[in-house]
């Protein structure tokens, strides 16, 4: 969802007043399981939701209780920007829900900090493994899982057919999947094509890195092979021959004016809205807005796959679903997380809301996508290509400050002039700083 994209930081360690003062807000309900360790009891569940997801939530809430006999689960759905301040303040407060929603990126702050239920005991090795495990490390910190991988968004390759064209670019031949995915120099091929045939207020492309999406920036890092974070989760490593090569490239994008100036990862005017109004010919996008750009976009389009270097790499979207330590039921939770993520639960979410599954059986073309399915495949590929390695970086308790820092340093490098050296040695420093 877009506005789950923009979050800059998650609000953990709220004062105790706060917490006293927020516990009490209408419509967060804190947890009121009754059945002790049963399957059978109640349950308070809080997320934020499109109106899409809300349908689904209230769907399959209705079907879990028709399945569990004396179980109910009361759905809490609030606005986003108020979800983690009162979250916190409930956890500080001793009021949490007994399940709510959570984005990958802030989990691990949540995990880190000892307040979310284990699920080691509830799920088997065979259920793991119906997961992609890219998206269990997503939910898993020290090895254990402390949630569900409930579904997941990827950026791919949105591209305007029509200005295409009009450059002489033979839209026929266009990749479809990983296989023949552009390599970044038939990228920047195709970039320089557009733009020698686009007035000067029209752009090649787009990139989605602005304000809280600055850490995707990292997906031309994981192409070029690249690391943040070192395996330890503490000694900073994008200070190598990977990380000059990708800065180096996402430097010539504003260089070459490939970008809008004005896109830069410190920028207010973010790159679905460029690439919506025809100002950039082709616009890196999550998943989670096909619906705002069959809407918008009046313009024939597509999606592709992203470029790739040494390897194919995107950012990792989406969210979780998680139950608090302190669930006064915790064996009811864990069934309903369970419940959430079995396969014809997913299916039906994803179907509704053109979001993507993260359970192996689920990929290709077994759901179907309410909105614009023609183009939902691109993504599902592309998804493929997070790696473990990189959702342990992206999920790191730390990924809140260094994403503060790559807002800084990139926007310095991009248009402020920093040198590719001294920029990637402020983030090591950052990395170092954060990961104490």
């Amino acid at each position: 969802m877009k506005f789950s994209k923009r979050r800059a930081t998650a609000l953990v360690g709220v004062a105790l007043a706060s917490a006293l003062a927020l516990a009490g807000c209408s419509g967060f309900g804190g947890g009121s399981g009754s059945g002790g360790d049963s399957a059978s009891g109640n349950l308070t569940f809080t997320t934020w939701a499109s109106k899409s997801e809300e349908a689904s939530f209230k769907k399959l809430v209705k079907q879990f209780e028709s399945e569990h006999k004396g179980a109910t689960v009361k759905l809490n759905v609030v606005p986003y920007e108020q979800m983690f301040s009162n979250i916190d303040a409930q956890l500080s407060s001793g009021d949490a829900p007994d399940v709510f929603r959570v984005d990958y990126g802030n989990l691990g702050v949540y995990s880190s900090q000892d307040q979310l239920l284990d699920l080691s005991s509830y799920f088997s090795k065979s259920e793991i493994s119906a997961f992609q495990p890219a998206m269990w490390q997503a939910v898993s910190y020290d090895g254990k899982p402390y949630g569900v991988p409930h579904q997941t968004d990827v950026s791919a390759l949105l591209v305007n057919l029509d200005m295409l064209k009009q450059a002489g670019i033979d839209t026929s031949t266009l990749p479809k999947t990983q296989k023949d995915a552009w390599t970044w120099d038939q990228f920047a091929d195709v970039a320089a094509k557009l733009r020698a045939s686009l007035p000067a207020d029209k752009y090649p492309f787009v990139y989605n890195w602005q304000q809280a999406g600055a850490a995707r920036w990292l997906s031309w890092l994981f192409q070029a092979n690249g690391k943040l974070i070192d395996a330890d989760g503490k000694t900073p490593a994008i200070d190598s021959a990977a990380g000059t090569k990708a800065l180096d490239f996402t430097k010539s994008f504003f260089e070459k004016q490939w970008v809008p100036p004005t896109s830069s990862v410190k920028s207010s005017t973010y790159a679905d809205s460029l690439f919506s109004e025809g100002t950039a010919a082709m616009g890196f996008l999550g998943s989670f807005l096909v619906p705002d750009m069959a809407n918008l976009a009046k313009f024939d389009w597509t999606a592709i796959p992203m470029p790739k270097d040494e390897r194919g790499a995107t950012d990792l979207g989406g969210n979780a679903l998680v139950a608090t330590k302190a669930t006064k039921n915790p064996k009811l939770a864990a069934e309903f997380l369970k419940f959430m993520v079995q396969a014809d639960s997913m299916s039906a979410f994803c179907a509704a809301t053109n979001e993507l599954p993260t359970r192996t059986d689920l990929g290709g073309d077994k759901i179907a996508y309410a909105v614009r399915p023609d183009v939902m495949p691109a993504f599902v590929d592309q998804a493929t290509t997070i790696e473990p390695s990189d959702v342990k970086q992206l999920t790191s308790p730390a990924m809140s400050a260094i994403n503060t820092a790559l807002q800084d340093q990139l926007d310095a490098a991009f248009i402020g002039g920093q040198s590719t050296k001294d920029t990637l040695a402020k983030l090591s420093d950052a990395v170092k700083e954060a990961t104490k």
